[in-house]
């Protein structure tokens, strides 16, 4: 797996902490990490899974994208339209800025496209001060508040809905924040298969993690890489889910059951 040192242009890149920075463990004991330090908690990375499909239908799966920064990967969209493929975008607000031409075309499809809320600047909603893959943490409950709430403003500053889905930074969460983001009236969405590794998985690995979904899978993989050979793995992993008669489906079409306080 490549690794890069701009670790903040990825949701979910591979671990790099400096000498001497704090190191969170995910679902278990924090490492690392001074027996009395705020940041001496668990981090979780949340699960979501769809109910079953019905008996005797097809398998159903929900495709999610993150949109975190840089520009849209127009090979995944253009499939996604051409294909009449549903999906559910979680956009930040630094994505939203600079890319007026992708937004027109989400726009002109409500029917395939939910617009949900990825933070506005990309920090994760972790409310102690800690480094996640490299990315500082929001750091406290306020700067929480604050990367949820105007990551939603700018969603519909954009025209679209009101998000009802969060999806943060990292995809990670300390369990206190968890509890104030559903406070504020919204549900996480963790996921079931990761289908890119953050966009640094080559399109071979992609494919094959993609197609490989079964029912009742969220997927997450990301839609602002447009030079990653991700993108390309991306394309062809959907085609072959079409093929084997997957249906697609939004977040806002079923229930998705999450682990940890996330959804209920």
């Amino acid at each position: 797996m490549r690794t890069f040192a701009l670790l903040g242009l990825v949701c979910l890149a591979a671990p790099a902490l400096a000498a001497g920075e704090t190191q969170v463990a995910v679902n278990g004991p924090a490492a690392n990490v001074a027996p009395h330090s705020a940041a001496a908690r668990a981090l979780l990375e949340p699960k979501l899974k769809l109910g079953g499909a019905p008996s005797g239908t097809a398998p159903r799966v929900a495709l999610t994208f993150d949109a975190c920064m840089g520009q849209a990967d127009a090979r995944i969209l253009s499939t996604l339209v051409d294909e009449r493929i549903p999906a559910t975008l979680f956009v930040t607000a630094r994505w939203l800025r600079n890319n007026a031409d992708a937004i027109a075309i989400l726009r002109a499809h409500p029917d395939l496209f939910d617009i949900e809320n990825h933070g506005e600047n990309h920090i994760p909603a972790v409310d102690v001060p800690v480094k996640i893959y490299g990315i500082p943490a929001a750091g406290s409950s306020a700067a929480v508040e604050r990367e949820v709430a105007a990551g939603a403003a700018a969603v519909t500053a954009a025209g679209f809905s009101s998000p009802r889905w969060f999806r943060g930074a990292t995809a990670k969460y300390d369990e206190s924040a968890i509890h104030q983001i559903r406070q504020m009236g919204y549900k996480i969405a963790g996921y079931s298969l990761n289908g890119d590794g953050g966009s640094l998985l080559g399109a071979v690995m992609t494919e094959r993690k993609i197609a490989g979904a079964r029912d009742g899978d969220v997927v997450i993989a990301h839609i602002n890489q447009p030079t990653h050979e991700a993108g390309a793995g991306v394309v062809r992993g959907l085609m072959a889910l079409k093929r084997k008669g997957t249906v697609f489906v939004k977040l806002s079409e079923v229930d998705g059951e999450g682990d940890a306080g996330t959804t209920r």
